[in-house]
This record gives structure tokens, sequence and C-alpha cells, in this order.
């Protein structure tokens, strides 16, 4: 497995683009300037020995070191031991909607980014406690599987947004059930779903499909994640509309909300701004029994910056060496 331990630095890949089309640009500025001064064609018999071609040849050599620079400094690590241990903790699977309606902005900047930002928050404090992630909206999946790797949760949790389910709509029933199926066999007593929706469900019977949960010992928690009064739903650049034209407006369920974790015999909380809610689930959920579990994690990794640096000073002495001048001699005169 592949890691990043200063991932902040990726950030500045975003340049990576950005150099040649700084490049293009400053080579037609010059190429407007020698216009004005004369003739093009006169300008550059004046100029033989420049190579354009070499130009560009240089400047890809010194944006593809300055990637492997970025890379390196970023710190990648590859994972070199796999070690078994045993740990104590519940097992959380989170269910998360990316249906359309967690697009809408009573949260800044988002429904969906505000709660995937809550979630990364509550990872980075677990300790022992095994996490899953199932994303739902007309049907649901498991994005990742009950683990105590957090780095990959937090990884999973980053690359979500409402085109990771293609069916739209809000199956929160499905959702659920996909989670209690997805618990580790070790697990019987201290497992708990918690449920992050604006509650519009529109698929199938919630109530219900948490009531059979229930009967299996597992808790469902349900935050809800909207306003009363609602708010539409942008979609590229744009405010949905219905098949007659109104505008889509999304508004928090809070009734059928409370009834799921009155089945699920969890509890339910509404979303703030400030405190989203789920510390104080995570606070119930470890008063439940602790259960014993043995997980296999990698202990030691592999630093792998130094064959980047490596690549990266390769490829700046290439740039230097090519120069911009033209070869005098040509092969095969």
């Amino acid at each position: 497995m592949l890691i990043f331990a200063s991932h902040k630095f990726l950030w500045l890949l975003l340049l990576v683009p950005l150099i040649p089309v700084v490049y293009g640009i400053l080579r037609a500025l010059r190429r407007r300037r020698i216009k004005r001064f004369g003739d093009e064609a006169l300008v550059r018999s004046l100029m033989p020995s420049w190579s354009g071609a070499k130009g560009w040849i240089r400047i890809i050599l010194w944006d593809l070191a300055f990637l492997c620079f970025v890379i390196g400094i970023a710190r990648p690590q590859m994972g070199a031991k796999l070690k078994e241990h045993e740990a104590k903790g519940a097992e959380i699977m989170i269910c998360l909607d990316v249906s359309n309606s967690m697009l809408s902005q009573d949260y800044s900047p988002s429904r969906l980014d505000r709660a995937k930002l809550a979630i990364s928050r509550v990872v980075d404090k677990l300790q022992g406690d095994r996490i899953g992630l199932i994303i739902f909206a007309g049907t649901s999946f498991v994005q990742l599987p009950i683990t105590t790797d957090y780095v990959s949760a937090k990884m999973f949790l980053g690359s979500i947004d409402t085109g990771s389910v293609p069916v739209q709509g809000t199956a929160i029933g499905d959702a659920i059930l996909t989670a209690a199926k997805s618990f580790s066999a070790q697990s019987e007593k201290s497992r708990a779903i918690i449920v992050i929706t604006d509650g519009e469900n529109h698929e199938d019977d919630a109530v219900d499909a948490a009531r059979q949960v229930a009967e299996l010992g597992i808790k469902i928690y349900t935050v809800g994640v909207g306003s009363l009064r609602g708010q539409p739903i942008p979609i590229n650049g744009e405010l949905l509309k219905d098949k007659n034209g109104d505008i889509v407006v999304s508004r928090l369920d809070e009734a059928t909300l409370k009834q799921i974790a009155d089945a699920g015999h969890g509890a339910y909380v509404h979303a703030g701004n400030e405190e989203f809610g789920l510390n104080p689930i995570i606070d119930d959920i470890k008063k439940m029994e602790a259960e014993k579990y043995n997980s296999v994690v990698f202990e030691e990794y592999d630093e792998l910056f130094m064959y980047f640096f490596a690549a990266a000073l390769a490829l700046l002495v290439l740039e230097m060496l090519i120069g911009e001048r033209r070869h005098k001699r040509r092969l095969f005169e």
C-alpha cells in the first residue's frame, strides 16, 4: 500500500500543468515583440543557432523534474511489514448519502462536503475501533470494508462525490441492510450504524429495515443534514428543476430519521455547522462493551522519496545539458 506521509505538499502538483502554459504564453509574447522589431524571418536568420524546439524540450524536462520533486517532498511510503495484533473497540459502519440533494448549500460548502469533513475529523480521533463506509443514493454499496486502517478510510472518503453511485434516489433502508451485512464475523456485541442523510427517503421502508437490524443487536444512529425550510440543489451551475420546470427544494425530513433511530435503539442528531453531531454519537458508542478482535496492519513502511529526488536531479541535469542552441553538425551529411 502506498501512502504519503506529507500529503499536503501534493497540492503543488496543481502547478505542473500550468508551467508549460505559462511558458507558451511567454513564447507568444516574445514572438510578438520580435514582429515589432522587424521581419520575423529576418530576425531568425540573425539567430541561426537558436532552437525553438529545444526550448519546449527543456521546459517539459523541467516540469517533469518539478513533478518528481513534489512527489518526493510528499514522502511516498510503501507498506513493508504486515503484523497481526489484537485490539479492543467497537465496529462502526457509516452510511453516507451521496444523492444530488446533498449538494444543497445550507451547510458550507455543501451538505456532502460538510459531512465528509466531519467523518474525517472523527476518524482522526478513533483508537482501536474499526470503521467501514457505505455510500448510497438510489442503491448502496460498500465503499470501504470494516478496517482499522484509518489512512485508507480518509483516502476513500476524499474520492466520494454525488457521481459515486450511478442510480439517483435515497434508499436509506437498503443502506442500513447493506451495512448490517458488512460487519466482521468477530463482532457480536459492539456494532453500530451511523446514517448521515437529509432524510428524504424515496425508495424503501427504512424504519422496517432499522427494526430488522436492531433485532441483531446493532444500534442505529441517524444524523440529519439540512434545514427544515429547505434549499435548492445546484448542479453544473444551475438549480435542479422538476419535470414541470419548478425549482426542486430539498428539506430535512427529521420525522423519518427520528423513527429510524427509535426503531434502531439509537439516537437522532441534527447536524450543526459547528458541531456536526458525530462526536456525541461516537462517545455513546464507546460506552458499549468493547470486543477483542485481531487485525492485520502495516507496521513498517519503506521510504521512496529518494528515488523521486534522484529522478528530479537527473531530469534537471539533462535539461541543462540540452541547452537552447542548434548543433552545428548534423548526422549523415
